[in-house]
């Protein structure tokens, strides 16, 4: 039996404070990130995917599988990462932290629980800690159902993702931290409006 073809969707993403996100709700929980990886962290609801630029645009593609890809393309990308991510409400979508929700697929179609995700980058090192207004990195993410299991790493060969490993913590971003700012709370319950709006 084959493998029906899985869900695509591609599109440019907003990035603020050098991360876009994949979330299932609009609660942010203020954590130390661990970038010990270079590439990825992630808390139940909430992953962060972490960017050369500080702000700007990047391009994404996901791909939502029944099951993992049988082949890595490890020729084509800088960095290439699969880390378990957990949903809490079976919505898991790409976010920006400080624009609208990007016109995506869900990830998590299968309902809550647990998933892979290998995370793809690749011009991570063209305008590192840079601000653009056209995308220069490109990502993919590849997402299916999976029980949790620690990072299996496929390629690690960009200097930004060098940099992080070399300093596994780095500060929350202040948009993170300041929970009680109302109208980052506003911002991130009207962009889950929108979102549910059909």
């Amino acid at each position: 039996m084959t493998e029906p073809a899985p869900t695509t969707a591609s599109g440019p993403v907003r990035v603020d404070y050098h991360t876009f996100e994949l979330t299932d709700s609009d609660r942010r929980v203020p954590s130390g990130s661990d970038t010990s990886n270079g590439l990825v962290f992630s808390l139940p609801g909430q992953a962060v995917i972490c960017t050369g630029i500080s702000a700007g645009w990047v391009n994404v593609r996901v791909e939502v599988r029944r099951h993992p890809p049988r082949r890595v393309d490890a020729d084509v990308w800088d960095e290439i990462i699969d880390h378990t991510v957990e949903t809490t409400t079976g919505v898991l979508r790409v976010t920006s932290l400080m624009s609208d929700t990007p016109n995506l697929p869900v990830l998590t179609p299968q309902g809550p629980g647990t998933y892979r995700v290998r995370v793809h980058a690749r011009g991570r090192d063209t305008v590192p800690d840079g601000a653009v207004d056209e995308p220069v990195e490109e990502y993919l993410l590849i997402v299916w159902r999976a029980e949790r299991q620690p990072d299996k790493i496929y390629r690690q060969s960009d200097q930004y993702g060098a940099q992080l490993r070399a300093q596994p913590r780095r500060p929350v971003p202040p948009a993170l931290v300041a929970q009680g700012d109302d109208a980052v709370r506003r911002r991130m319950q009207e962009r889950l409006r929108r979102r549910r709006t059909p």
